[in-house]
């Protein structure tokens, strides 16, 4: 059964902020000649590897909201300079934007079971036309 990270996405304003950077990063390593891969650090080692690398995804809550996923390919852990364990979440670079689901601040990442992930949001769905000021807003009164 696939299981789901969900993490804070600190610093960004958007999805296309998001989509942005992760575009930039990737065209940095193409210069530089490494491997064309992204993925996100973090200091804890999920414990379930297999169960998150088996169709799961990490959801991005990005200002208070859940907005979008993105596919977990890898899971590797290492250690860094310090000698301090730490991991590196590979991800499927494309984002899939999902419903809003609100979500209140934490630390580090937390598991996600599916049943309580987002659905993805359909391409040519009402909210998908909407801009995503509008959904934050309907979101946050409850009318989306």
């Amino acid at each position: 059964m696939a299981l789901n990270l969900i993490k804070l996405c600190v610093g960004c304003e958007s999805v296309e902020e998001l989509e942005e950077w992760i575009g930039r990063r990737l065209r940095e390593k193409e210069a530089r000649g490494e491997p064309l891969e992204h993925f996100h650090t973090t200091r804890m080692v999920p414990k379930r590897v297999q169960d998150l690398t088996e169709g799961g995804s990490l959801y991005w809550v990005i200002k208070g909201i859940v907005q979008c996923r993105q596919r977990l390919v890898d899971i590797r852990p290492f250690r860094d300079g310090e000698g301090i364990s730490r991991c590196h979440l590979v991800l499927e670079p494309k984002l899939m934007r999902t419903e809003f689901q609100p979500r209140r601040p934490f630390q580090g990442w937390r598991y996600l079971e599916p049943k309580d992930a987002p659905a993805d949001m359909a391409a040519g769905s009402d909210s998908a036309q909407m801009p995503a000021e509008l959904r934050r807003e309907l979101t946050e009164l409850g009318l989306l």
